[in-house]
């Protein structure tokens, strides 16, 4: 497996060359299927809430008086990454709520004319929004890939929202001027599919084959992660909607450089772009996945509140689905600091 992480090294990892949803030049090697360890299949009935340009769906779990914790799915994974999470934060009385982001799912735009722009700040705005449509003043934030990003960029923008944060990844707020330098050819290879997105080619590709090509993320994200089909196809049914691939090629064009995103968002990229501290309690997560960046050092002073790292060994890059007791722990503790 190649890890690009292991080649975004260097001025702190340059705080936006760490990337988001990892992905390798060949597949995982074959093994024999096994059954899930998910407990779960189904978060039951799911609701929908307008919130700014969009009519978000989105799980609710635990009683409605309870603390809140928003748990943040990736690319190319769904609201079911949090299927063992979610109950057991519940069953410690947490209001668990779990969004489909744009482009996924059953979250729609509200108008058919609203850019499909998935710039950093455009995520994070959306789980704002949502907060406000459910009156929600404060929230403990959770995620990982785009979710962890996401999540980073609502504390980063607006700490007095977040009670705490759980950021599977660290701290990757990207940073387009960063994201502008080359790394190792290695490095590079491991990026394939943005490069694919960049192209006609790659939009048609991905437009006509996104379940397969998804799959083949899954497996050399999570290389030790034996799911079974029943499982990848319960997250293959978010890609269908009718924005996913627009969200997508957007997503990696606009880490690149390639296309613009929207003037009303150009102040929060601003402060995004100076790279501001964090100031909530954290605790980040690392696996296998960020080789070796795993241990933190690159971005843990970009955390000046209470802050803990916890890596986990064997895991993948779907961290909360691949160690759900593991992720639930560390929402709870982060609670706590």
């Amino acid at each position: 497996m190649i890890n690009r992480r292991r080649f975004a090294q260097g001025g702190a990892v340059l705080l936006g060359t760490v990337s988001l949803a990892a992905c390798v030049s060949e597949p995982a090697p074959a093994a024999p299927p096994v059954a899930t360890t998910s407990k779960n299949t189904s978060f039951g009935p799911l609701k929908q809430v307008q919130a700014g340009v969009l009519n978000i769906g989105y799980a609710e779990a635990g009683p409605a008086d309870g603390p809140v914790v928003i748990l943040l799915h990736g690319w190319p994974y769904d609201i079911h990454a949090f299927v063992d999470v979610a109950p057991v934060l519940a069953a410690k009385g947490y209001r668990v709520l779990v969004p489909y982001l744009r482009g996924y799912g059953t979250t729609t735009f509200l108008k058919g004319d609203t850019v499909r722009n998935a710039q950093q700040t455009t995520f994070a705005s959306d789980i704002v929004a949502m907060m406000d449509a459910l009156k929600i003043d404060k929230a403990i934030l959770g995620g990982f890939d785009w979710g962890a990003r996401t999540a980073c960029v609502v504390a980063a923008l607006w700490p007095q929202r977040v009670k705490a944060l759980v950021s599977d990844g660290g701290y990757i707020i990207t940073n387009l001027k960063a994201n502008l330098q080359p790394l190792p050819p290695a490095g590079e290879l491991a990026w394939w599919y943005q490069y694919y997105f960049a192209t006609e080619r790659g939009v048609l590709g991905y437009t006509k084959n996104r379940h397969d090509f998804n799959k083949l993320i899954w497996q050399g994200a999570s290389p030790k992660w034996r799911f079974d089909d029943a499982t990848y196809e319960r997250s293959a049914t978010a890609f269908n909607n009718p924005d996913h691939v627009a969200i997508v090629v957007h997503n990696y064009r606009w880490r690149l450089s390639l296309v613009p995103g929207e003037p009303a968002y150009d102040a929060l990229e601003q402060k995004l772009a100076d790279a501001p501290a964090i100031t909530v309690p954290t605790i980040t997560m690392a696996s296998d996945f960020e080789g070796a960046a795993a241990d933190g050092m690159a971005y843990k002073n970009k955390f000046t509140a209470k802050y803990e790292h916890r890596v986990l060994n064997g895991i993948g890059h779907n961290v909360p689905q691949e160690a759900p007791e593991e992720f639930a722990k560390a929402i709870i503790d982060v609670d706590r600091f």
